[in-house]
């Protein structure tokens, strides 16, 4: 059974759900990363969403590109992401790790190389923003050999056609994206996420994740009475651009949200 399925097994069971946070990989130094990915954890996160810098993230808002743009600076490789991953796993072989980007690193690095490569770090699941199921084909072959979840986008205007033909391909988990526009935008509409996450379950029995707009306890815990993971994203990356210098600081702010989070959502 991989991670993921383990994960969200486990969670049933205890009728939890699950805390995902994301962070850049190298942001707003590479040598913070792996600690701040075991706070994570130590804080409450089920799974971790790992993001790979990229020079043109399009579906970030500016909170999340700034946040490429620092690990950039660093000169942070899809190659320096699987190292982390790599590195995380000599501490910690069970949490999940689901690495999210866009296609263009990994398709230079080629998709086998890059699926054997992530395998072998310890990654679990993949998002690429930019790389529809019906020009995935080959990656995703690439991915089940080696036991590695490719993960899919719902967004609020999916039609029913659509949303069955990305449950047909999707694993791990399907990520539903709660709001129209970037990462960072607007507010979350609890009872438009009720209605689309019932509409997804109609086409897939795997787990429903959603994310964008959850700022804080009372969202996490809103959306976790739907979902069966709560994504949190900018939220988590606006205390790191406010502590860059501070890697303490970075690490005490972001676990007191996610403490926070875990709290409400578990009540």
């Amino acid at each position: 059974m991989s991670r993921l399925k383990a994960r969200f097994a486990a969670l049933k069971a205890e009728n939890k759900t699950a805390l995902v946070p994301f962070v850049t990989a190298g942001d707003p130094h590479p040598s913070i990363t792996v600690n701040l990915m075991h706070d994570m954890v130590d804080a409450g996160a089920s799974v971790l969403e790992l993001g790979i810098p990229f020079s043109d993230p399009m579906a970030e808002g500016p909170v999340i590109q700034l946040a490429c743009e620092r690990a950039l600076k660093h000169n942070v490789s899809l190659t320096d992401v699987l190292g982390m991953v790599k590195e995380f796993r000599t501490r910690d072989a069970q949490t999940p790790i689901v690495l999210m980007g866009y296609t263009n690193p990994v398709e230079v690095m080629g998709y086998e190389k890059f699926s054997k490569a992530a395998a072998e770090a310890g990654a679990d699941g993949l998002i690429l923003v930019d790389l529809p199921p019906e020009e995935g084909a080959d990656l995703i072959v690439q991915l089940k050999a080696h036991k590695i979840d490719m993960i899919f986008l719902l967004a609020p205007t999916s039609t029913d056609e659509r949303m069955k033909i990305i449950c047909d391909q999707a694993s791990g988990f399907v990520y539903y994206v709660s709001l129209k526009g970037v990462t960072g935008a607007a507010n979350l509409d609890v009872d438009s996420v009720v209605e689309k996450v019932s509409q997804i379950r109609s086409h897939t029995s795997l787990p429903v994740g959603v994310g964008f707009g959850i700022r804080d306890a009372a969202s996490a815990a809103q959306v976790a009475g739907v979902a069966d993971a709560v994504v949190v994203g900018s939220a988590i990356v606006n205390r790191i651009a406010e502590n860059t210098d501070d890697p303490q600081k970075i690490s005490q702010q972001v676990c007191e949200l996610l403490s926070s989070m875990r709290e409400a959502m578990d009540k």
